[in-house]
C-alpha cells in the first residue's frame, strides 16, 4: 500500500469488520426482541445498514483498489435502498393497522392516510375462510379465531 504500515491497515480493518458484525448482531437482536413494527423497522434499517457499511469499509481496506471501489459502490447502493425499503414497509404497516397509532409521538400520516377499515380488512379467500389481511388471525366457518399460524389461541 502507499505509505501506510501493514499492521495499522490490518488493525483498522479488523476493528471495522468486528464493529460491523456487532452492529449486524444488534440489529438482528432488535428485530427479534422489540415489541412493535415501528421499533423493529428501526432496528432492521439503522443498525443493519451501519453494520453492513462498516463491514464493507473494513473489507475495502484489505482488497486491491478496483475491488475496493466496487465495495464502495455496494455501500452507496445500500445507503440508497435501505431507507426507501424501510419507508415502504413502514407505510404498509401503517396502512394495514400493524402500527399502534396510540404509541406514536408524532403522527404525520394521520391526515393523509385513513385508518384501516375492519370491514374491508377481512376478505374471504377462495376456500371460504375469512382471513385478516392486517396480519392477525383467520376465522373459519366454525367461528373460531386463530393467529394465522395453525395454532389455536
Amino acid at each position: 500500500m502507499s505509505g501506510v504500515p501493514e499492521a495499522a491497515l490490518s488493525g483498522a480493518s479488523a476493528v471495522l469488520l468486528l464493529t460491523g458484525a456487532l452492529f449486524c448482531l444488534l440489529g438482528a437482536l432488535g428485530l427479534l426482541r422489540f415489541p412493535d413494527t415501528a421499533t423493529r423497522l428501526h432496528a432492521s434499517s439503522k443498525a443493519q445498514t451501519l453494520g453492513v457499511l462498516l463491514s464493507l469499509l473494513g473489507a475495502a481496506l484489505r482488497v486491491p483498489l478496483p475491488y475496493a471501489g466496487l465495495l464502495l459502490l455496494i455501500a452507496l447502493f445500500q445507503l440508497f435502498t435501505a431507507p426507501v425499503t424501510g419507508q415502504v414497509v413502514g407505510r404498509v404497516a401503517y396502512r394495514t393497522g400493524a402500527v399502534d397509532r396510540n404509541t406514536l409521538v408524532v403522527d404525520e400520516l394521520a391526515g393523509r392516510i385513513a385508518p384501516p377499515d375492519p370491514e374491508v380488512a377481512a376478505e374471504p379467500n377462495d376456500i371460504g375462510r375469512t382471513e385478516d389481511v392486517r396480519g392477525g388471525g383467520a376465522e373459519g366457518p366454525e367461528g373460531g379465531a386463530g393467529d394465522g399460524r395453525g395454532r389455536e389461541p
